[in-house]
């Protein structure tokens, strides 16, 4: 095989699949943004998501800077040489990275560091069978970690909340399923896919689950019992009223594939593996001599090319009054804001995840952050020639997973803003609370969008944690996200899962026996 030319066709694979959804997954979107309710911040999300992906089309640039864990599924002639394909598929994801395609996103998970590359131990995830076919088969997902984090895994028989029991029949399967997509809420940034897993053992069923997403959204499944599952699924799930981003809404499921395989007589596993709106999965075919890409997968039907503008359009619907914030913004304007309002931000924001806030609780700001703007956010970037930093994707993090600091961080440093995705906790509500803060959800995997609305990289500090745990300096105009926490003790969230929740026992009846 002319394993340079291999080397290219990947980089091609790897590009297309970061910065252009398949027609399939358009499809989808479209279908969702055609369900749901005018004027609503589930609307706003939708019109921002579908700018995105236009924007994102046009400039060839990451759908969302969370750009995964890069896993491929590879399936090869006899007699092709797996270690030349998987050295080509390493270089071509470094030449992705180096370009901006990919974010560096390989850690070590004893050290912390990034490897600034993509590669590492483990990493990417590249997965090899054999076939008599005369080509070679090339899947690849890009699985960001805000939707791998909502993965679950149920072992049968259980008691799931809103449901009770749920056995080892296709009844309980349903039952997992069903409370699979209640857990995720808005932070694996729905309106979302699923791929399921039934039997095997802990790493098999994850294994299967994943494999499904594999498939495209239109097919149907040839088990007649999983085809039921399947539609009875996507019928209901969007019943929940979880919605775009966990706003509320009708869009909460865009696509529900189940596998089976066999397990042992003790075990009984049913594995979910989630995954957001931005659903970045593309395959080719190659041919095994000349290393060139004969077919691209999931590209069958119809295109879906959004129009760009609509998200300001539904902004100005979602509100009487959009509101602006200019950094830094003092106690009073927090508390002016409540649950449900669409602000928008000028000046300055810092980027803060993971590894600045374990430092920030131990040490002091490197910055003044009093009444500043903390978002939590790791952004793509490129340095040009003249050594300036620019922003090539800049969506929001999960950021539930800063409940251990968020509120005593914000405390410290009189911090009056956070911004993330799929909204945060008790002991951040109540901080806001006492100290004058706020909570603004934007709209996770809406990278382009939040780019566009960055000026300038005003300075970066603690890149010993690498590019997207970094605190970026970043000045913004017009930055849109929505009050969803509030200085009064009011979560949305905190609404939204309780009246899904509610709306869950709806289906506890068994519907299968």
């Amino acid at each position: 095989m002319n394993i340079s030319k291999f080397q290219e066709s990947m980089y091609k694979l790897v590009v297309e699949t970061s910065t252009k959804l398949p027609k399939d997954v358009r499809r989808a979107v479209k279908r969702a943004k055609e369900i749901e309710n005018a004027g609503t911040s589930a609307a706003m999300s939708l019109a921002t998501i579908t700018n995105n992906i236009k924007m994102a089309d046009d400039q060839v640039s990451p759908i969302c800077q969370d750009t995964g864990l890069p896993t491929f599924k590879i399936k090869t002639p006899v007699g092709v040489n797996q270690l030349e394909i998987k050295e080509a598929i390493r270089n071509a994801i470094v030449m992705a990275t180096k370009e901006g395609k990919l974010r560096p996103n390989s850690v070590d998970s004893l050290t912390g560091e990034n490897s600034g590359d993509n590669l590492g131990a483990g990493v990417p995830v590249i997965k090899f069978d054999q076939w008599e076919k005369d080509y070679i088969d090339v899947r690849l997902i890009l699985k960001g970690g805000g939707c791998e984090n909502k993965n679950i895994q149920y072992s049968l028989p259980c008691e799931l909340d809103g449901l009770g029991r749920a056995g080892r029949d296709l009844d309980g399967i349903r039952k997992c399923v069903m409370h699979s997509v209640y857990q995720a809420q808005g932070q694996g940034c729905s309106a979302g896919f699923i791929g399921v897993g039934i039997g095997g053992d802990r790493s098999s069923g994850y294994d299967l689950a994943k494999e499904q997403l594999f498939r495209s959204v239109d097919d149907v499944n040839p088990n007649e019992d999983l085809r039921k599952l399947e539609e009875y699924v996507m019928e209901n799930a969007n019943k929940l009223g979880i919605g775009t981003m966990g706003f509320g809404g009708e869009a909460t499921l865009l696509g529900c594939k189940v596998g089976v395989m066999n397990r042992i007589p003790a075990s009984f596993y049913v594995s979910v593996a989630y995954n957001c709106w931005a659903f970045r999965r593309l395959g080719v075919s190659v041919d095994p001599e000349t290393g060139e890409i004969n077919e691209w997968m999931y590209q069958d039907g119809e295109f879906i090319d959004f129009a760009e503008g609509e998200a300001a359009k539904e902004t100005a619907a979602t509100s009487e009054e959009v509101i602006t914030l200019q950094a830094p913004i003092s106690e009073e304007q927090i508390r002016s804001l409540k649950v449900g309002d669409v602000v928008q931000i000028n000046g300055m924001m810092y980027t803060g995840r993971d590894a600045i806030h374990k430092y920030l609780s131990d040490h002091e700001a490197p910055v003044d952050l009093n009444g500043q703007v903390i978002y939590h956010c790791g952004p793509v970037m490129l340095k040009d020639e003249a050594g300036a930093w620019h922003v090539k994707a800049a969506g929001p993090t999960t950021s539930i997973r800063e409940e251990p600091y968020q509120g005593d961080i914000m405390k410290k440093f009189g911090i009056r803003a956070v911004i993330g995705k799929g909204g945060m906790g008790p002991k951040t509500l109540a901080a806001l609370k006492e100290h004058g803060g706020v909570y603004l959800n934007a709209i996770g995997g809406a990278a382009q969008y939040y780019a566009d609305c960055i000026k300038s990289v005003e300075g970066v500090d603690l890149m010993q944690f690498g590019i997207p745990e970094a605190m970026w300096h970043l000045s913004v105009e017009g930055f849109t996200a929505v009050v969803t926490m509030d200085s009064h003790g009011n979560s949305l969230h905190a609404d939204v899962d309780k009246s899904s929740l509610e709306k869950l026992a709806q289906f506890k009846e068994s519907v299968f026996k």
